[in-house]
């Protein structure tokens, strides 16, 4: 019999390692950029953007935009694109970098469509400030509202140069719950259990379970421990959007 459990308890741990070793590290947030603006005098300005860089104090992630030419003037009144999004370093945001490639920007106006040159934006990037803190496992949309009107400057000789004037705005869209279980040796697997909805992770060796990127909302936390411990669910526990939910300590007997 302790053979038996011995190999079940073998085959758990493989079946849910496969799930964690797919889940961003514990130190990271999860990102989408998406790109915004207010209205302008123009029919169309197309922007040819290469990446956005993410800088925080924990360190920086890069992020390849293959949207290739994007119209902004389309997304306006708040309609908005995703352009980038991934794992970044968790932390205080110190910058924010809109690079774009050094051709295909483009304005059009009363019909005819004119290069539009941008001095500052192909190397290092436009670089925008935002005063906001990533928490580790949080999923947040940082919106980069591009004011057209401001960004977009006629020169003595009739050529459009891009200045951009961006704001970036943060909001956080998920949150985190956490825990661990006594004894660690229990092993439990962990369920998230709201309505219909499951997800499903393990206990550390440590017996720390850590879920990420949950929906706010009131959750049943189920636990699956190895015998001879009992299986125990834990009701009406709120996960806060942007905010980490600990249940503390979970008895196993």
């Amino acid at each position: 019999m302790k053979r038996l459990l011995f190999f079940a308890a073998i085959l758990s741990v493989g079946f849910f390692s496969c799930k964690k070793d797919r889940d961003p590290k514990r130190d990271r947030a999860n990102v989408t950029v998406k790109l915004t603006d207010a209205p302008g005098a123009f029919s169309a300005v197309m922007l040819n953007v290469k990446e956005v860089i993410i800088i925080t104090d924990q360190g920086q992630q890069s992020f390849p935009v293959n949207a290739g030419l994007v119209n902004i003037l389309r997304y306006r009144n708040g309609r908005d694109t995703v352009i980038a999004g991934g794992d970044v370093p968790a932390g205080n945001i110190q910058q924010i970098r809109l690079v774009l490639n050094e051709n295909g920007n483009r304005v059009v106006v009363n019909g005819t469509s004119q290069d539009l040159t941008t001095p500052s934006g192909q190397t290092s990037g436009v670089k925008l400030n935002l005063q906001q803190t990533l928490t580790p496992g949080v999923a947040y949309t940082i919106k980069l509202d591009f004011d057209v009107t401001k960004s977009i400057v006629l020169t003595g000789n009739g050529k459009y140069i891009l200045k951009p004037v961006i704001r970036a705005i943060a909001d956080a869209t998920s949150g985190v719950l956490t825990g661990t279980v006594s004894p660690a040796t229990s092993m439990p697997k962990v369920y998230a259990i709201a309505g219909t909805d499951t997800v499903g992770t393990m206990a550390d060796a440590d017996g720390r379970f850590y879920f990420q990127g949950l929906a706010a909302g009131t959750y049943s936390v189920r636990f699956e421990p190895l015998s001879p411990y009992q299986v125990k669910t834990v009701t009406g526990v709120t996960v806060s959007t942007g905010q980490v939910k600990d249940m503390g300590v979970v008895p196993m007997n």
